[in-house]
């Protein structure tokens, strides 16, 4: 079972989590508040038009924050600061970007922490777009329609942790050592994850 890039998305908190079986060596960095993917010292130099990407960027007034897994965010974030409600610019985007045109047919999956907050994916035979009422969950592969997960901390910490946990019991695997970043409603204090070490994964 592989789940892929996928976003956790709460009323007011989200998380985005990054990995690749093509693309393994990348990182997030900090430019300025915005959170970018972005290859390794050590990655084989391509051309690959999805391999760096914005997957978590704020409003200019802080009043949301969108995080996703690809160059959706930053068309997303335009929208929002242009005055689209956030399900319009969520579906918008999605729907004039499409899926990934890679070997896989990537979905693309986002979500947008706001006053009314939003989960979507766009994948190559549907385009869904849900309001949260609860904390909710998309990936590229596997789970690729949003629906219910567990999230009960707020703190970026446990966040990443509560979101790990789960699939390393299912998969018998160390998703620990993956980039995540997660957002909270208190948006500047926004803080990515790196590495966390989990007990228990192989």
């Amino acid at each position: 079972m592989y789940v892929g890039r996928f976003v956790v998305v709460a009323p007011d908190r989200a998380a985005y989590r990054v990995s690749s079986r093509s693309f393994p060596h990348r990182r997030i960095v900090d430019r300025d508040g915005t959170l970018t993917v972005a290859p390794t010292a050590e990655a084989p130099a391509t051309d690959n038009p999805y391999i760096s990407y914005n997957c978590l960027r704020t409003t200019d007034d802080d009043a949301a924050a969108v995080v996703g897994n690809g160059t959706q965010v930053d068309p997303i974030v335009e929208k929002l600061e242009a005055g689209y409600p956030a399900r319009d610019a969520l579906a918008a985007t999605l729907l004039a970007l499409d899926y990934e045109k890679d070997d896989y047919d990537t979905p693309r999956v986002a979500g947008v922490v706001a006053e009314e907050s939003y989960v979507g994916i766009v994948r190559r035979n549907a385009l869904l777009v849900e309001a949260v009422e609860a904390p909710t969950l998309v990936a590229t592969y596997e789970s690729d329609r949003p629906e219910a997960t567990d999230l009960a901390a707020t703190e970026p910490e446990a966040m990443a942790r509560e979101v790990y946990e789960p699939l390393n019991r299912i998969l018998g695997m160390n998703y620990g050592e993956i980039p995540l970043v997660t957002a909270t409603q208190q948006l500047r204090s926004l803080q990515r994850i790196e590495y966390i070490p989990l007990k228990g994964g192989k």
